[in-house]
């Protein structure tokens, strides 16, 4: 099941990146985020607080979470996208996590039909989601659900340097 996530999942998600980062840091993970930098408890405190987090949830455990809004990141702005669409009809989804003890159990491709319906019952047409050019698993899922990336460009994202940034897009 996903749905909005309450203040009560705040440690569960938490956990979740903190999983992330200790596998990105023992080489099981290539993410490209960086402990205390992306993303943190306050990554999705102000999601929380957007009222724009969800999570994944299966029986009774949060095994994963996503940011689902219209908040296109500076770079965004600048990208050949193949379809011009107004701001409030482009969906973004952010920071789609799922916890290394679920991987391989298409949790993520789970959530990322989630977010395309989620989209459509909001009126909008274009989805657009960003990635580390790094984190070849996230690029080949989400080429393999029909994203197309349309671009990577070098940034700082989320307080992180160096940072090469693959821009996709989907036309509902």
């Amino acid at each position: 099941m996903i749905r909005k996530a309450s203040a009560a999942d705040l440690d569960k998600v938490e956990s979740i990146y903190d999983l992330i980062h200790r596998a990105e840091e023992e080489g099981k993970a290539s993410t490209g985020w960086i402990r205390g930098t992306y993303p943190t408890r306050a990554t999705a405190e102000a999601a929380l607080e957007r009222d724009d987090l969800f999570v994944l949830e299966e029986n009774g455990a949060v095994l994963g979470a996503g940011i689902i809004n219209h908040i296109q990141v500076d770079v965004y702005y600048s990208a050949p996208w193949q379809y011009e669409t107004p701001d409030e009809r482009v969906c973004v989804l952010h920071t789609l996590v799922v916890s290394p003890k679920a991987a391989r159990r298409g949790l993520g491709r789970q959530f990322a039909s989630f977010y395309e319906a989620w989209a459509r019952d909001h009126g909008c047409t274009e989805l657009r989601i960003d990635t580390n050019a790094r984190n070849l698993p996230a690029r080949n899922m989400y080429r393999s659900l029909g994203y197309r990336e349309i671009d990577v460009v070098p940034t700082v994202f989320n307080g992180i340097g160096g940072v090469e940034l693959v821009l996709l897009e989907k036309h509902l």
